[in-house]
């Protein structure tokens, strides 16, 4: 199979007839803002930096490579529309609000679908669409008589009826360095740095003021009325959780992750019934944004340090690991509710306070916050949690003192 050499560098502006301007962020007529175009299938109208489909371009790449798929492939986006409206809300035409996502990026077949008859290859980066959970510990809930069948929310065998939606990361460059407190100058250096000079545009190119990264997005789940969400006068519950495959998954009680993500679940389907709304955001950090071999070399060095695994010793052996306690910076996480529309949530599900004060600072409200019920935690999880309530996380339940985490400890490993 054939295939040009030719090269095109992104590293200065083109000049062309099909050469497009910068993004207009935060316009609120998406004409004007304008789309986001990251694909390869014409350089010349590039307007971000980087490509779609996240982390996945990379397999992208390679199905290039060895002749499984077409370069310059450009996808038939027939009936792939939302299967629900969604916005748009005021929050998407303040630049400040929404700074990670492309507020418009559901609805590019429906605004943009002059320039796609054109031949400008306009892709979308949110997805939504409907979907059935089976969940095992739902199913047990209503063996405990926590939870209730209704049939159209919870059925009958367990399954919950949802509205899932997939977003991939959008980064409005001057947006996010100013949400974080930091020169954009500097902001895309470290990117262009640390990514190992991946992206020349950074530094180059800075007429160029949108990022399309190569980390994992989000995934939302909606059970209730979609349309509720943003109305205040129906209550929500609401579970804000980062990726952790290990617990999620596969079980692992060493964390307290997948039993706080089905007790959000469980929440958020009870408030639901109950004449409101419930909302599960997954946001993909794994290991605490450090990454699975990190986070499996911390397991062991706490399992093996002096002492054993103890909840004193919880965050010190991530630190000296990974030089950082938590790369989870939380302060681009409120960006899907303002998408959604949301100013209020009724009950939170979670013991973070990195999460609950970035969701206060953009003026969304917490009536109530809500911690794990003890007898949800695993065994070997006691230490994580007994060192995050001492660490200051929220909680209800009595907190240990320094003598005390001491005798916290995890199980050996083998």
């Amino acid at each position: 199979m054939s295939r040009s050499r030719h090269i095109v560098l992104t590293s200065h502006a083109p000049r062309g007839p099909n050469w497009r301007p910068p993004i207009q962020w935060g316009e609120p007529d998406p004409l004007k803002r304008g789309p986001i175009i990251g694909t390869v299938t014409n350089p010349m109208a590039r307007n971000a930096i980087g490509t779609h489909s996240g982390s996945y371009s990379v397999y992208l790449a390679v199905s290039v490579a060895i002749g499984r798929l077409a370069n310059g492939h450009v996808p038939d986006l027939t009936n792939t529309a939302p299967l629900l409206p969604i916005g748009p809300f005021p929050q998407w035409s303040d630049p400040a609000r929404i700074v990670s996502l492309d507020p418009w990026g559901h609805l590019v077949t429906e605004v943009f679908k002059d320039q796609i008859a054109q031949g400008i290859d306009i892709r979308p980066t949110i997805a939504v669409t409907q979907a059935r959970m089976s969940v095992p510990e739902v199913r047990s809930a209503i063996e405990a008589g926590r939870l209730r069948p209704d049939g159209k929310i919870l059925l009958a065998n367990g399954d919950i009826q949802a509205t899932k939606i997939a977003i991939d990361p959008v980064w409005h460059l001057p947006g996010i360095a100013k949400r974080f407190g930091v020169e954009e100058g500097p902001f895309r250096h470290a990117l262009f740095q640390q990514t190992g000079g991946m992206y020349p545009e950074l530094v180059t190119r800075t007429d160029l003021e949108v990022f399309l990264p190569p980390i994992g997005g989000t995934t939302v789940y909606i059970f209730g009325d979609l349309r509720d969400l943003a109305d205040r006068s129906k209550p929500l519950a609401c579970r804000v959780h980062d990726e952790c495959n290990g617990s999620d998954v596969f079980g692992s009680d060493i964390c307290t992750c997948r039993p706080y993500l089905t007790h959000g679940i469980e929440v958020c389907v009870k408030m639901a019934q109950e004449g409101g709304s419930g909302l599960v955001v997954y946001n993909r950090k794994e290991g605490r944004a450090l990454g699975e071999v990190t986070k499996f070399l911390v397991y062991n060095a706490r399992k093996r340090q002096l002492g054993g695994d103890t909840a004193a010793n919880y965050f010190i052996r991530t630190e000296c690991v990974a030089g950082v306690q938590d790369a989870r910076f939380q302060e681009l996480m409120p960006d899907v509710l303002n998408w959604l529309g949301i100013t209020r949530i009724d009950r939170l599900a979670s013991m973070s306070n990195m999460k609950h004060d970035a969701l206060v600072a953009h003026g969304i409200e917490i009536v109530e916050r809500i911690d794990i019920p003890p007898e949800l935690i695993p065994d070997d999880a006691m230490v994580e949690i007994e060192a995050k309530k001492a660490a200051g996380y929220f909680t209800t339940k009595d907190v240990l003192d320094a003598e005390a985490l001491m005798d916290v400890k995890g199980r050996d490993i083998t």
